[in-house]
Order: C-alpha cells, then sequence, then structure tokens
C-alpha cells in the first residue's frame, strides 16, 4: 500500500507550481493547484532505480538499451491493448517540443494547423511561434439537466466548414486536456476520414492516456485512415510524476511518415535520450503497475470528493467528471461573474492557484481547471477556501 495522503512542501525546490507564483498569480500566498504535475512522491522504485544510477561516478555519453523500445511497446500493448512495433518508437524530448518539430518537418509557409477549444494552450501558442496560421474547430459543450457542462462533443460539420486547401494538420488531445473526455473510437474513426480525405496530418497527444478511467483509444490505433498519417506522443510523466524528467516518446506506423521524422529528429540530433530519462521509464513500465492501480483509485476519491462537496457546499459549481488524469474542469458560470470578477474570486478572496479557463481559448471563459492530483486534505483545504469566498459574494 502506498500513501498518498502524505503532504510535502514542495517550496524551494525549483519547481514551477510553487515556486512561479508571484510571477503567474501577483501572490505568493496562494494554495497551487494548477500546473500539471502531481503533489504526491514520485514512486519509490523509480528514486531507487536513479540513486542506484547515481552511484556510478560518472555520467558520460548513454547507450540506450537494446530492449528499451520493446520494453515500451509491451507497456503500450498490456495498458493501452496497443500492438505496436518497437521499431516504430523513437524518444522525444516533450511532447509540446514534439508539435513544433512535427510542423517544422512536415509544414511549409503558409500551411495552417487546426485545433479544437477549449484545448491545451500549447497547441496554439507553439503554432503561432512557428508562424502558421491557426484554424478554430470548437467543441460543442453539451449541458446536464441543471445546465452545467457534461461533456464535449467534436463538431464535424464545423470541421469541414473550416478546411482550406492550406490547413495540413490537426493537433488532437486524446484524452482531451482540460476537459478530461476520452474519445470514442466512433468519434476518432470519424475525425480520421475527414481528416484523410483532406490530406491533413493528425499530430495526437496521448499523455494522459495511461490515467483513462474508461477505455481510451489511441488514435492511431482505431482504423487505416489514422494510422497511415498520425503521429502520436506518449509519455510515463503524467502518471509516475516524471515531468520534470523529460521521458516522452512518439510512435509512427506510417513509414513515409516515419522514415521522413525520424531523419528529421535524427538529423537535428533530438531523438538522444538522456541516461535519467531511460533509468526513470525502465522502473516505470516495468515495476509500476500496483502503484498506477492504487493512484488511479485514490484519484478516483477525489473525484467523488470533490463532486459532493460542490453539490452540498457550493452548488453554483459543479465538474465535468473526468474520464482521464488528475485535471477537474469547473463549470463555474451560475456564479454570475465576469473573467475578472472569477479570477480575483479565485485568486484574491480564495487564495487559490487554479488554470484559468480563458487559457484554452474564449471557449474556456467561466471556468477553472484544478488540479486534484495530491492529498485529499490538500483538496478539502481548496475546496473549504473556495466555499467561504463563495458565501461573500
Amino acid at each position: 500500500m502506498y500513501n498518498f495522503d502524505k503532504i510535502i512542501d514542495r517550496s524551494g525546490s525549483g519547481c514551477i507550481k510553487t515556486d512561479c507564483l508571484k510571477d503567474t498569480f501577483g501572490r505568493e500566498d496562494v494554495l497551487p493547484m494548477w500546473i500539471a504535475d502531481m503533489d504526491w512522491e514520485t514512486p519509490d522504485f523509480i528514486v531507487e532505480a536513479l540513486r542506484k544510477r547515481l552511484e556510478h561516478p560518472i555520467f558520460g555519453y548513454p547507450h540506450t538499451p537494446d530492449d528499451y523500445f520493446p520494453m515500451i511497446a509491451g507497456w503500450v500493448k498490456r495498458l493501452l491493448g496497443w500492438e505496436v512495433n518497437p521499431d516504430h518508437i523513437r524518444y522525444i524530448p516533450g511532447i509540446v517540443k514534439g508539435f513544433a518539430f512535427a510542423q517544422r518537418c512536415f509544414l511549409n509557409p503558409g500551411d495552417k494547423v487546426i485545433i479544437q477549444p477549449p484545448v491545451y494552450h500549447p497547441f496554439r501558442i507553439t503554432t503561432e511561434n512557428i508562424g502558421h496560421e491557426v484554424v478554430y474547430n470548437p467543441l460543442i459543450p453539451v449541458y446536464d439537466e441543471d445546465g452545467f457542462l457534461c461533456d464535449y462533443r467534436m463538431d464535424f460539420d464545423g470541421l469541414e466548414a473550416a478546411i482550406d486547401g492550406h490547413c495540413k494538420m490537426l493537433i488532437l488531445c486524446n484524452p482531451h486536456n482540460p476537459g478530461g473526455v476520452c474519445w470514442s473510437r466512433e468519434t476518432l474513426i470519424r475525425l480520421a476520414k475527414i481528416c484523410h480525405r483532406h490530406g491533413i496530418m493528425v499530430i495526437s497527444d496521448e499523455i494522459h492516456g495511461e490515467m483513462a478511467f474508461c477505455e481510451h483509444s489511441p488514435y492511431a490505433s482505431v482504423c487505416p485512415e489514422a494510422a497511415e498519417n498520425s503521429i502520436s506522443f506518449l509519455a510515463p510523466s503524467k502518471t509516475f510524476n516524471l515531468a520534470g524528467i523529460v521521458t516522452s516518446y512518439c510512435i509512427i506506423p506510417d513509414e513515409k511518415v516515419r522514415n521522413r521524422f525520424f531523419k528529421y529528429i535524427e538529423d537535428c540530433e533530438i531523438d538522444y535520450a538522456s541516461i535519467f530519462s531511460v533509468v526513470a521509464t525502465q522502473a516505470a513500465y516495468t515495476k509500476g503497475w500496483e502503484w498506477r492501480r492504487e493512484m488511479m483509485e485514490y484519484l478516483k476519491g477525489n473525484f467523488d470528493f470533490v463532486d459532493e462537496y460542490l453539490r452540498t457546499n457550493i452548488p453554483q459549481i459543479r465538474s465535468m467528471r473526468p474520464q482521464a488524469s488528475f485535471l477537474m474542469w469547473l463549470d463555474c458560470h451560475k456564479l454570475g461573474l465576469n473573467h475578472d470578477q472569477l479570477i480575483d474570486l479565485f485568486v484574491n478572496k480564495a487564495k487559490l492557484g487554479l488554470n484559468d479557463g480563458a487559457m484554452f481559448g474564449k471557449e474556456g471563459e467561466g471556468f477553472m481547471r484544478l488540479n486534484v492530483g495530491c492529498p485529499r486534505a490538500i483538496v478539502k483545504e481548496a475546496l473549504d477556501r473556495l466555499r467561504d469566498a463563495v458565501a461573500k459574494l
């Protein structure tokens, strides 16, 4: 049994979550419930593997073990049911960097990139920084009988209408961040057929897929059209709290796409895993099954706690129940606050540091993203602060 109730002070450790509060929120006394890493200890078997490697006093150029990519393929098959050829896998130094590399490799000046907001903001930021136009295909919100958001659907009619001859890439969030939706196979197949027909490459961010509470379908696995023109990015970093040790990798089933992208990253020497990324990934994927199971059970309890607390104590706010990961998308519309007032409520009155929904696109206004990858006592403290602040409105 692992202890997920243990509270650890991360301040002063050099992490963004606690040491960048002043720059992010304008004050340092907020409870940090924002950036997507967890406040639980990185599992002991990973720490021990790293410690053991540190016993050797030389950290020269590392060799990637021959069984490294077969090991990853084995984990992907066991957890996701996706049969992957190990030769189709390569290390990548970060998933957001992977988006940029893919655009540099495959797109030409004037090409456009489609995203589906509200969605992980680096999709837009990276694309704009590289110099490509972003085309928006907003998701369709679905509301429950009480008027709260309960689901998202893809707008395929809107997608077809948005596509022109310059649209060459779509960045997919699967599972969705910030909403936590695990897209169904039927949805992904329909998306794949549209993109295949229009010659649009799909870059699929699958980083939250290891933390799915329901069936998660990797995009490239759903049909031949999806496999033919896509790159999938995955990592153990969310699942095992390894964001500071870059452990990402890509999977590319199609030979033509694979050869072109692998040559690009090889030519730029960015497919070279560090000593510690190899060691951490090996430990996670060979010894992490039970830890992941227990972590997911605890996380489910956090979801239940938040849902019940909001219904009982702050009925003006409700979470869209996540199907994956440790992020909860809070619908705050019934508070009747504008964007600035909502931020003021959370940051200055409740003294909470959450991700502002508007950062995920204008479709996210009126929402806040809550990170509950932490001890339940911290979740309760955050909700108590929010309850007291709302009571004073």
